[in-house]
């Protein structure tokens, strides 16, 4: 039986496996309301009939400035809250368990009226210079976070992940790079970390479900001014402490350019071994992990709790049951009988 493929309990929850969807954007609300539409319904549908342990749905938008595009899906209001819980009953009826990502793109929403940031610092040239934001919109902002996490508690989610990496909102702060504030909220890595940490907090307040972060621990940043990875096992451990029940470790994203190492299969589980040599919770690992093989070593070697499958599982939505030929492991059921009939005879 490998570890990849067989039952756990990890940061709450009670997986079939440890193989996670990650929660890329689709970018297939054509309405641009936020709403989630059939094509959700039938993608993250497949992924659960396809056995994936848990299924992270793609980064929501707790305002509608703050989504990465306008097509992207939105967690502000009824309506939305609505269809998300068809679906996430409907995941639940297929097997999986199921979460959410929440967040905000700060410099990075494609489609804002108003672009809002840490600081008055643009992404690129392609986007225009944010407002750095005031202590009022930094508590609206937080309050959205909050009701779209009570929104999603209704509707029934496993778990919710905060959207900390790639460049979007809570990662603008946490940096120095991005923040440059002189208030409460910049200046030491304790201020930049005190947005992500109120929002934790608010969110705890009504939430008990499984409360995950992602952050980038790395920004490919030419400048000794970027967080260095002690000062992130430092914030692991804040968020430990403050409720957080795992880090989805990824990289990149803050500045406008590309990873300045080779960009290889396991190219990020550096990252995620020093960030769980520094927390007792669980860590994940992500990136061009197509391979099963490596998958099982990271999980033997103690590199990584789970691993989340993006590209992977969009090019190969049997990808669990093709693993599971590849590792051999017998113990291994597809969805049902007639699914059976699609497999390779052992």
């Amino acid at each position: 039986m490998s570890l990849l493929l067989s039952p756990t309990e990890i940061a709450g929850l009670s997986l079939n496996n440890r193989v996670v969807l990650a929660p890329m954007c689709m970018f297939e609300v054509e309405k641009e309301d936020g709403v989630l539409t059939p094509f959700h319904f039938a993608h993250y549908g497949a992924r659960a009939i396809a056995k994936a342990g848990l299924i992270i749905i793609e980064a929501t938008g707790v305002e509608p400035d703050g989504r990465i595009s306008n097509r992207d899906l939105g967690l502000w209001n009824d309506e939305q809250a609505v269809e998300l819980k068809k679906l996430v009953d409907m995941l639940h009826a297929l097997g999986s368990k199921v979460g959410i990502q929440l967040g905000h793109a700060g410099r990075k929403a494609e489609n804002a009226e108003v672009l809002i940031a840490s600081s008055a610092i643009p992404f690129s040239n392609e986007y225009g210079t944010p407002n750095a934001m005031t202590n009022e919109e930094i508590e609206r902002v937080q309050a959205s976070f909050v009701a779209a996490a009570e929104r999603a508690a209704v509707a029934g989610v496993d778990m919710i992940e905060l959207h900390g990496a790639h460049g979007y909102l809570i990662n603008q702060f946490l940096s120095p790079l991005t923040n440059e504030r002189t208030d409460a909220y910049g200046g030491s890595l304790e201020n930049r970390y005190l947005f992500a940490k109120e929002i934790i907090e608010q969110i705890r307040g009504s939430f008990n479900g499984s409360l995950w972060i992602r952050l980038s621990l790395t920004a490919y940043a030419d400048s000794e001014k970027q967080n260095s990875l002690d000062e992130w096992k430092t914030i692991g451990k804040w968020l430990e402490k403050d409720g957080i029940d795992c880090i989805d470790v990824s990289t990149g994203g803050l500045l406008d350019r590309k990873p300045n190492i080779p960009v290889r299969p396991g190219y990020q589980v550096p990252y995620t071994s020093a960030m769980k040599e520094a927390v007792s919770i669980p860590v994940t690992a992500v990136g061009l992990l197509d391979n099963p093989g490596l998958c099982e070593h990271i999980l033997q070697t103690k590199q990584a709790d789970l691993i989340l499958q993006g590209r992977a599982l969009i090019r190969n939505v049997n990808w669990l049951a093709d693993a599971a030929e590849e590792l051999r492991d017998t113990n291994f059921e597809v969805y049902n009988h007639s699914y059976q009939r699609g497999q390779r005879r052992r």
